[in-house]
C-alpha cells in the first residue's frame, strides 16, 4: 500500500513537472510570437466595420502562421474578456518593425490617423503646391527626385517641414530594399527617378509602363535619343504641361536641356512624381527587343515595334487606317 502510494506520488511529480515545463515553454514561445517584429504588407491598416481580428491581421500582415494567428488570438480574446478592448474601425499609421502586441494595442484605440494626402503619379509640383496648401502653411516647392507619389496620413497643424523630411525619409528607405538589384550597376537613385518620371507622364497601364521602360533602357544602352513627347512638353512649359495645343513638328527642336529629342541621354531631373508601382517597374528589369512605340488613338493604347522598319510600317497602317 505505501509503495503504491510512493508510485503515485511519484508519478504526480513528474507530470507536475512536465506540466510545468510545458507551460512554460508555451509561455516563452506565446511572448517571443507577440513580441516578435511584425513584416506589415505597408504602414496603414485600413479595418472595415464588421471585420474581425482574423480579417484584418491576413489582409495587413505578410507570411502571419496559423501557429502565430493562434497565440494573438488568445491574447485578443484575454484583453476583450478582462479589459473591454476591441478592434476599432478607420484608418491606422503602424511603424515598421513593431510586435504584434503593438500593432493590437493601435487597432484597439480610435484610428491615430487625422488627415490623408494623396499625390498622384505624374503630378507637376504646382499640382502637388495646390493639394499641399490645403493642409500646410509656409508650403514650398518639393523636388520630383526627393518623394515618392502615395498616400501620407499626417496629423492636424503638422508641421510642412516635418512633413516634407518625413516623405524625403520614407523614399530613401524604399530605395534602399532595390540596393541589390543589378540596375545599380548602371543608373543612379536620381537616374531610377528620372526615369520612373518618364515612365509616369509616357505610360498608360501596367503593362504599359513595363513596356515603355525597356525601350527607355533599351535607347540608353545604345546611345539612342529617348524622343519622349513629354519633355518636349515640360520644355516648352516650363514644367506647367498646359501648352492647351498638340506638339508641332518644330516643337520637337526646341534647345532645351530637358529636351530628348535634342539631346542624347536621360533629361538632368525628373519631370514629374514617380510612384512606387512605377519605381518596381524599373527595378523589376523587364526586358524586351523595343525600340520604338506610338499611341494608337483607336485603341487607346501605344503599339511598339523592334525596329525603324516596322515603326514605320504600323505608323504608316495606323494613319492609313484613320
Amino acid at each position: 500500500m505505501v509503495l503504491g502510494e510512493q508510485t503515485l506520488h511519484y508519478y504526480l511529480k513528474v507530470f507536475s513537472l512536465v506540466l510545468i515545463l510545458f507551460l512554460l515553454l508555451f509561455f516563452i514561445l506565446f511572448f517571443n510570437t507577440l513580441n516578435k517584429r511584425t513584416n506589415l504588407m505597408d504602414n496603414y491598416i485600413s479595418v472595415d466595420k464588421g471585420s474581425n481580428l482574423e480579417l484584418v491581421l491576413k489582409k495587413n500582415v505578410k507570411n502571419l502562421s496559423n501557429y502565430e494567428f493562434f497565440f494573438i488570438n488568445i491574447y485578443y480574446h484575454f484583453n476583450k474578456i478582462f479589459f473591454k478592448k476591441f478592434i476599432h474601425f478607420g484608418e491606422f499609421y503602424i511603424e515598421e518593425n513593431i510586435s504584434k502586441i503593438e500593432i493590437l494595442k493601435i487597432i484597439s484605440q480610435p484610428s491615430n490617423i487625422i488627415n490623408k494626402i494623396t499625390i498622384v503619379e505624374g503630378w507637376s509640383q504646382d499640382q502637388l503646391i495646390d493639394e499641399l496648401t490645403k493642409h500646410f502653411k509656409d508650403v514650398k516647392k518639393i523636388p520630383y527626385e526627393d518623394i515618392i507619389a502615395d498616400t501620407y496620413y499626417f496629423e492636424n497643424n503638422s508641421d510642412f517641414n516635418n512633413f516634407y523630411q518625413k516623405l524625403k525619409k520614407i523614399k530613401k528607405e524604399y530605395l534602399l530594399k532595390f540596393s541589390h538589384k543589378e540596375i545599380y550597376n548602371s543608373f543612379s537613385d536620381h537616374d531610377v527617378m528620372t526615369i520612373g518620371s518618364l515612365i509616369e507622364k509616357e505610360g498608360l497601364d501596367f503593362e504599359d509602363k513595363r513596356k515603355i521602360s525597356s525601350v527607355i533602357k533599351n535607347r540608353l544602352n545604345i546611345g539612342m535619343k529617348l524622343q519622349i513627347d513629354a519633355t518636349v512638353l515640360y520644355a516648352l512649359t516650363d514644367g506647367k504641361y498646359n501648352l492647351e495645343r498638340k506638339l508641332l513638328y518644330n516643337d520637337l527642336k526646341i534647345i532645351h536641356p530637358y529636351n530628348t529629342y535634342y539631346n542624347t541621354g536621360l533629361p538632368p531631373k525628373p519631370i514629374s512624381y514617380v510612384g512606387k508601382k512605377t519605381i518596381d517597374i524599373i527595378f523589376s528589369n523587364y526586358d524586351t527587343d523595343f525600340l520604338f512605340y506610338f499611341f494608337d488613338n483607336s485603341l487607346n493604347r501605344h503599339i511598339f515595334s523592334k525596329s525603324f522598319v516596322e515603326h514605320k510600317k504600323k505608323l504608316n497602317d495606323y494613319r492609313n487606317n484613320k
